[in-house]
């Protein structure tokens, strides 16, 4: 069902201000203090509406905390160092990052640990999962609010979630796509009358050649921006994990996600999930004008395997149960799996370091 509540506030800024960007429509429904989506639940699992890699597999988190670990490493062992998760769901990432760090005891002894969240919700599940975890936790509404210094940021599926605008291309240019209302009363989307001004000159090389009726989409590069501009600044690394293309490209991905199924993003505001594939080259450009330096894009599959997923799967199996083999074989292909119905192609992983660290684990083929 829908938000009541939701609805009635997005109408009514409608009917007052005229027709809505869709980057303000999705950050109502996300974002909204009282009835956004992100605000009010917990949206993982099975009851929920879709599942990320932590909750499929204690190998995804275990993973990344032993990258977190040889990243740290390069970095030359710094005294101390900052663990920054950016949308940490439940805190089972985290939990399992830090459990995989036990291997490496003089880089957890130097963590502080920061999870950027913004929904009570799921700050309170966070808080459970990482009771007892022996390391210092801190919660923060954004990332600006993170202390400045050397740290090591981990986002997994978190730009998805960010606002997205959209153009589509017409006879005579590119138009801003709105929400309205139609003419029968529904929310419908809808395109601005106005050109967008010098929008050409902006536009990747990529795109300025797409067909009339072609849309593209991007994202305000603030938080990118910020991320490049405190590695250049105070040392440290970022690793994004989401799905997205590898070139920069004309074409629609924003869709609503309801009970782990496509759901049209205009019907229950506040309710499904609205998300966008990542544009990875357009991140890591924001990220390299400040200072920083981007590795990769590679996908999913192919940064699992470097960082020895299959090891860690067949000692995982070697203690466990023939049923719960089998599910541990399950959630590496899940996690690797190219085809339609795996996260190993359609997910992408790139990395964000301070300029003088030229090579990063998992990364060192690409530099």
């Amino acid at each position: 069902m829908t938000s009541p509540t939701l609805e009635a506030e997005i109408r009514r800024r409608i009917e007052i201000a005229g027709p809505m960007p869709v980057s303000q429509y999705m950050a109502l429904c996300l974002a909204h203090p009282e009835h956004g989506y992100y605000t009010t639940r917990d949206p993982l699992g099975w009851p929920g509406d879709f599942t990320t890699a932590p909750e499929i597999s204690q190998i995804f988190g275990e993973l990344i905390g032993l990258w977190a670990a040889a990243t740290w490493q390069s970095m030359g062992a710094p005294a101390s160092i900052a663990l920054v998760e950016l949308g940490p769901g439940r805190g089972t990432l985290m939990r399992d990052a830090l459990r995989a760090a036990h291997v490496v005891p003089d880089f957890r002894a130097t963590l502080t640990v920061h999870m950027v969240e913004v929904s009570p919700v799921l700050m309170g599940r966070q808080r459970e999962t990482l009771s007892g975890q022996g390391v210092p936790i801190e919660w923060h509404q954004s990332f600006d609010d993170v202390p400045s210094g050397r740290s090591i940021v981990i986002a997994n599926e978190f730009f998805d979630a960010l606002p997205i605008h959209q153009a589509v291309k017409l006879s005579n240019g590119w138009h801003q796509r709105v929400v309205e209302i139609d003419k029968v009363g529904n929310l419908a989307f809808g395109i601005a009358p106005d050109l967008l001004p010098h929008f050409d000159v902006l536009l990747p090389s990529e795109v300025r050649d797409a067909p009339i009726g072609a849309f593209y989409e991007w994202r305000n590069d603030r938080l990118a921006l910020e991320l490049g501009r405190r590695l250049a600044r105070d040392d440290g690394a970022a690793l994004v994990i989401d799905y997205g293309h590898a070139q920069s490209a004309a074409g629609e991905t924003f869709q609503g996600v309801g009970k782990h199924t496509y759901a049209n993003p205009l019907v229950a505001p506040g309710v499904v999930d609205l998300t966008a594939h990542v544009d990875f080259p357009a991140l890591a450009h924001a990220a390299e004008s400040m200072g920083a330096r981007a590795h990769g894009p590679l996908t999913q599959a192919e940064f699992l395997h470097r960082l020895g997923i299959e090891a860690r799967a067949s000692t995982l199996k070697a203690g466990a149960t023939p049923e719960q083999a089998i599910e541990i074989e399950h959630a590496v292909a899940r996690l690797t799996d190219p085809g339609r119905t795996g996260m190993g192609s359609l997910f992408k992983v790139i990395g964000l370091t301070n300029a003088r660290l030229t090579s990063l684990p998992g990364f060192e083929l690409e530099s």
